[in-house]
């Protein structure tokens, strides 16, 4: 159930960007959901990508600086309180989010959320236990 998420650390400068994405673009790697978050200096890019492990072998052999992080991945309904929801029953369980950002998919027919949570084996229980649909990594790397 766990999605690996590439970290990429991207000094805010033009160009920056594009190198990022003309590496992936060389491997012909799929960018499925992303986020920034950045200072006035620099920023970091998460990106999940269809195929990480060949990612991170394109930035690393372009001298990126990348981390390799797991996140959990949800799919809720797209309507109003569906994701106070999934919050609350994270919250209850005394389970911290970190950070998250969503995307689309078609494919899964619900809203999807990544998350970065301090205590993702926990998570993943009690979100699955309260019937919360856990994505899976084919589930997001596939879209």
């Amino acid at each position: 159930m766990k999605i690996q998420q590439l970290s990429i650390f991207v000094e805010n400068k033009c160009g920056r960007l594009q190198e990022i994405t003309q590496a992936l673009e060389e491997e012909k790697i799929n960018i499925r959901a992303m986020s920034v978050a950045d200072t006035s200096d620099f920023g970091i890019l998460r990106l999940i990508v269809d195929n990480p492990e060949k990612a991170v072998d394109s930035f690393r052999s372009h001298g990126m600086t990348l981390s390799l992080t797991s996140v959990i991945g949800i799919g809720i309904s797209d309507e109003p309180g569906a994701f106070a929801r999934a919050v609350k029953i994270l919250s209850e369980a005394n389970i911290g989010i970190e950070y998250l950002y969503d995307y689309n998919s078609r494919q899964i027919g619900k809203a999807c959320i990544i998350l970065r949570v301090d205590d993702e084996d926990r998570a993943i229980e009690v979100l699955e236990k309260n019937g919360i649909k856990m994505l899976t990594a084919k589930d997001v790397y596939n879209v």
